[in-house]
């Protein structure tokens, strides 16, 4: 471990904090509005608080509310329970002050770029390069607001930087390769507990850990210590996901729901002929745009008559028999993604004096372009992925697997949880698709550093020429004794 890398990586560190806490607040603290979503986290910090106002202004701090319980699930709640103390020991009389949450959140994207650009090996410009392509993506706004909510989708961006970081770190050697392996277990634990959806990373982690390969590693060298990090990340997550619901299941019946009567049943389609595919009567159209916990369906008896057939088995049977209804979907799917704002989640306090539902451009790089090709859909988007994918590739064919592995490990994320959100959940598609976009862009950020040449490695120093042998001609070598017999 060389001082001048990590003097440079303090530097950069150092640099994208400043950034970032300049972005979080000037002129004015910038969050992410409460969707409804939010009481299940402020639950274990102190109550619900069901007389604010969600989603159209931030509240940057939360008092003790109403008494509430929740089996939800989300590492967001460790990094609000910090935020919680550290709010106490500052001075502050809020039971989670989102601006000290902000903080910590910029802290943890700092330490994650830092860590990123040390573990890629490219030279010192190049280097600088990649710390303003990332800064470009954790700071966007489509992104960023998050850092400050008490919505969970902050914790996954975090734990999915600092997981790719952590792994570039574990293909050196020496002892940056040790912490990596800390980087990554933190990353992972963070990133893969963060919500449901996010499951869907631990396939994709155990494959990026048997990849990873620093140079000469052979044999138990290479094996142990990803093994090490399999089994910590491994048993803390089972620990997690043991004590409450575990994949979110209370929402499943939820989730249903809302596909069939907010996306396949939606009232622009054929709708006698999807109720009939799916086995539900005509009654059922009642409940067409009709949200789980605003119609209260379950109290309805002719929702309790057909009640079995709002099931995972009878969406997938449908979407099997239906290609050309399901294309549609990933369609409008694909349009929710790359919208990347959601139309009702303001950005800003009350009292910053802007109208309700408000949101702040201060880095709409990623996000505004992409809205630009919105409305184009999975034309813009399998296009993309397919090109990043190359990158990917070509990383792996050029012996730069770390580029190839990260790159692999993000976009397969981000398809997967494409089709689980486009297909499984029905609603609210802009923000549950901001964990597909994110990725996708990371991935992206990720394939364009694999382009650039890496800093040839440092011939070995010539070992010093040992004392030359002084040669003996014949004519003045002494005569060997008889031996004696």
């Amino acid at each position: 471990m060389r001082f001048r890398e990590l003097r440079f990586g303090l530097g950069v560190f150092v640099l994208s904090l400043g950034v970032l806490l300049v972005r979080f607040l000037v002129p004015r603290p910038v969050g992410m509005a409460d969707n409804g979503d939010g009481w299940r986290l402020l639950c274990d910090l102190g109550g619900r608080h069901p007389e604010l106002s969600s989603e159209f202004y931030v509240h940057f701090s939360y008092g003790p509310g109403s008494a509430c319980k929740s089996d939800y699930i989300s590492s967001q709640a460790w990094l609000d329970w910090v935020a919680s103390k550290l709010g106490k020991v500052l001075g502050s009389s809020a039971q989670l002050n989102l601006l000290v949450l902000g903080a910590i959140t910029c802290v943890l994207v700092a330490v994650g770029i830092a860590a990123t650009v040390l573990g890629l090996e490219l030279s010192r410009r190049n280097r600088v390069i990649a710390t303003v392509l990332l800064l470009l993506v954790m700071a966007d706004s489509a992104f960023f607001g998050y850092f400050a909510s008490v919505l969970s989708e902050g914790a996954g961006f975090v734990g999915m930087l600092l997981m790719a970081g952590g792994l570039l770190l574990m293909n050196r050697t020496g002892a940056w390769r040790y912490w990596g392996a800390a980087l990554t277990v933190v990353g992972a634990l963070i990133g893969i507990n963060a919500k449901s959806q996010t499951l869907l990373l631990i396939p994709l982690f155990v494959v990026a850990l048997a990849l990873i390969r620093p140079l000469g590693a052979k044999g138990r060298a290479r094996w142990l210590l990803p093994l090490g990090v399999l089994v910590i990340v491994g048993a803390g997550t089972a620990a997690v996901q043991s004590h409450g619901d575990p994949a979110n299941a209370e929402y499943r019946e939820a989730n249903m729901y809302h596909v069939v009567f907010d996306s396949i049943v939606d009232g622009k389609h054929d709708t006698d002929a999807d109720l009939a595919a799916l086995g539900l009567p005509q009654s059922a159209k009642k409940f067409i745009g009709t949200g789980w916990w605003a119609a209260h369906p379950w109290t309805d008896a002719d929702y309790t008559g057909f009640r079995d057939k709002i099931s995972r088995r009878n969406v997938v049977q449908y979407y099997a028999s239906h290609p050309t209804r399901t294309l549609q979907i990933l369609q409008q799917g694909a349009v929710d993604t790359l919208t990347a704002r959601p139309s009702r989640l303001g950005s800003f306090a009350e009292s910053a004096g802007f109208p309700q539902m408000a949101k702040e451009y201060r880095v709409p790089v990623f996000s505004g372009l992409s809205a630009l090709a919105a409305p184009l859909g999975l034309l813009v988007l399998v296009p993309f992925w397919l090109l990043i994918g190359w990158a990917g590739v070509r990383a792996f064919r050029r012996r730069a697997r770390e580029y190839g592995v990260v790159v692999f490990f993000l976009l397969l994320f981000a398809i997967g949880q494409f089709g689980l959100s486009a297909l499984g959940e029905g609603v609210e598609g802009v923000k549950h698709q901001l964990l597909t976009l994110f990725p996708t862009f990371l991935a992206f950020a990720f394939a364009v550093l694999s382009f650039f040449p890496r800093p040839a490695r440092p011939e070995p120093e010539p070992e010093e020429d040992a004392e030359p042998v002084t040669e003996v001609f014949d004519a003045f070598r002494e005569p060997e004794e008889p031996a004696v017999r």
